[in-house]
């Protein structure tokens, strides 16, 4: 009688194996849950600023510093900037005169509706970017001629909470021109249009000038998401009175 022996074969559904399984695909989706924003900025906007066909949100023609070796950029500025507290508004532009004068209200109200931001505090007598959005000392206060530059911070869109100041801006990129802003100071509110959306580098303080033929709002967040990178300033002026 002749004997045939089969040679066992594995089976996928083994315990070592599924649980091997389990860990690549964590592994990838940790992955691309904390990256895709560094990722998606490399692959479509680094692309597209170089050439003529991005105009939304971030016109090419509006993009202050011109980018080279992404990556390396990116990782040596975030070495160095991983000590610096920036939930303190104050060590976003540590060469200003944080020790202005206060405007005459300490705070007022904000809604973005584009990205879903809804009656947020903003303060103007308090830096902690962690309870508040922050209107940086010595800019002039929405309804008067003049530019409120305003703090906010930003983070992974997918941890965006309307109610947490740490992630209220993590949404801003998705903004665009014509989007409202909504300010509302005692009974009075002021609604401004969006005009202009730049993307500069995070030593840049133009943002910070006063234009007085009108009243102006802009808004200063890091990009691309998740990252400290750059800085997303979006511009927007009054409507309505």
């Amino acid at each position: 009688m002749v004997k045939v022996y089969r040679k066992k074969t594995s089976s996928l559904k083994s315990p070592p194996k599924i649980a091997g399984l389990f860990l690549v695909s964590f592994g990838i989706v940790t992955l691309l849950f904390f990256f895709f924003p560094i990722l998606s900025w490399e692959i479509y906007f680094s692309k597209a600023l170089a050439t003529d066909i991005y105009e939304a949100p971030v016109p090419k023609s509006m993009v202050v510093t011109a980018q080279s070796d992404s990556f390396r950029t990116l990782l040596t500025s975030g070495v160095s900037q991983l000590t610096t507290n920036f939930s303190d508004a104050r060590n976003w532009y540590p060469t200003l005169d944080s020790s202005l004068n206060k405007p005459k209200i300490s705070q007022y109200t904000m809604t973005i509706p584009k990205i879903k931001v809804e009656n947020a505090v903003v303060s103007t007598v308090s830096y902690d970017l962690s309870k508040y959005l922050v209107q940086y000392a010595g800019t002039a206060v929405p309804g008067e001629n003049g530019t409120a530059v305003i703090f906010g911070h930003s983070t992974l869109p997918q941890l965006f909470k309307k109610d947490d100041y740490k992630t209220i801006f993590a949404n801003l990129h998705k903004i665009k021109v014509d989007d409202e802003l909504v300010v509302g100071i005692g009974s009075v509110q002021y609604t401004y249009k969006v005009y202009a959306i730049v993307v500069t580098d995070p030593d840049d303080t133009d943002m910070f000038a006063q234009s007085y033929d009108n009243s102006y709002i802009t808004l200063v967040t890091c990009t691309p998401p998740g990252t400290l990178w750059k800085r997303l300033i979006v511009r927007a002026r009054l409507e309505n009175l």
